[in-house]
């Protein structure tokens, strides 16, 4: 057992997270790995103690006894837990992407499940809000009907692997450890198929277009997903199908923007009945209801209709519709209408009619003063 600080031998702080932990561990180890110094003694002990660091740190328990006992907590000598270190399993679980898995004796052969696949679709907002059913096309990889998916001429079937035994994986020994990798012969299937069908030329799997029904429900938004179960590729060798995950994309709408449950728009209103009063038609997604705007009301006022925005696909109550006011100027005025206007202006300069004007100029006589 090293004597050195394991968070020393791995260069981190004792605060170190596990993620961060296997990645320090990965750094080390490949500097220091043996078939990149071959005949370097101090190299391989310093790959051993960075193995050894791992072994320890990476165990939560381990770990807490080697933070509060230090080499005695961890030392079988001394009743800790520290225990004979695997390192070619140490090796094979942070190394598995690069060299294929070692030490963990698990095979790979025989059928594997095919890949997942992604759709996106594009709905209307009112067909995300109400639900919809809507047919797609989806170019994917399907078992071949002639050989059944096994990827043998019919007649004849996949006979087993002579080189690895069937298991799909053989065992290479690298220096002091093994290193279990895809065996050359069969390419981690177990089998070899001698007589391909002709249809898929041995792949078991041909390109199809196949046209699916899609039950979108309604309250969907932006970034759901949809999943079909076994809609996905046919798995090599006969191996059972992938999913497929259909995203949702919602278009803009010209009218409404969803905001969670509820639906926001703009209310043009003109400038006599936003100061007077009046009743105005807006549009709802169930059709239009009447809308009273009182007396004196401001641009960007909020109306909300409760009921009347979107009932969430993950179940709650149905949002509302929020109605935001803007006061619209009026355009292409006669010479009578402007004079109007302007009788109308002297006549309201002298008293405070806009009080939010006002406080603004009162703010910006403070500002400057």
């Amino acid at each position: 057992m090293s004597k050195r600080d394991y968070y020393e031998i791995l260069g981190v702080e004792r605060n170190i997270s596990e993620k961060d932990l296997k990645k320090a561990y990965r750094r080390v180890a490949m500097k220091f790995h043996p078939d990149r110094n071959p005949d370097d003694k101090d190299a391989e002990e310093k790959f051993k103690e960075a193995s050894e660091a791992y072994e320890i740190l990476s165990d939560s328990q381990k770990r807490a006894a080697y933070d509060q006992y230090g080499h005695d907590g961890v030392n079988p000598q001394m009743g800790g837990g520290g225990g004979a270190h695997n390192f070619s399993d140490i090796f094979g679980d942070v190394f598995g992407d690069i060299f294929g898995g070692a030490g963990g004796g698990r095979g790979r052969g025989g059928p594997q499940r095919g890949s997942d696949l992604q759709y996106t679709l594009q709905v209307d907002l009112e067909q995300a809000v109400k639900g919809t059913t809507a047919k797609i096309r989806v170019p994917t990889l399907v078992a071949c009907k002639p050989c059944g998916g096994s990827g043998a001429k019919p007649g004849s079937k996949p006979v087993q692997c002579s080189t690895c035994g069937g298991v799909g994986q053989v065992r290479m020994q690298q220096g002091f450890f093994s290193v279990q990798q895809a065996c050359p012969t069969c390419h981690g299937q177990g089998t070899i198929i001698s007589d391909p069908c002709n249809s898929c030329n041995g792949q078991g799997r041909v390109e199809e277009s196949k046209t699916l029904s899609v039950k979108v429900p309604e309250g969907v938004d932006t970034g759901d997903r949809i999943r079909l179960s076994g809609e996905g590729e046919a798995g090599p060798a006969g191996g059972q199908a992938g999913d497929l995950y259909v995203q949702i994309s919602v278009k803009p709408h010209d009218i409404f923007e969803r905001d969670g449950a509820n639906l926001y728009c703009e209310v043009p209103v003109n400038f006599v009945d936003a100061v007077l009063g009046g009743e105005l038609e807006v549009p709802t997604l169930d059709g239009r209801v009447k809308l009273k705007v009182p007396a004196e009301t401001q641009t960007g006022k909020l109306f909300r209709l409760r009921g009347k925005g979107v009932t969430p696909v993950r179940g709650g109550s149905k949002g509302d519709l929020m109605c935001r006011v803007v006061i619209e100027t009026p355009v292409n005025l006669s010479n009578k209408q402007k004079e109007l206007l302007r009788e109308f202006q002297t006549a309201t300069k002298a008293d405070k009619h806009s009080p939010r004007q006002s406080s603004w100029f009162e703010g910006m006589k403070e500002f400057f003063n």
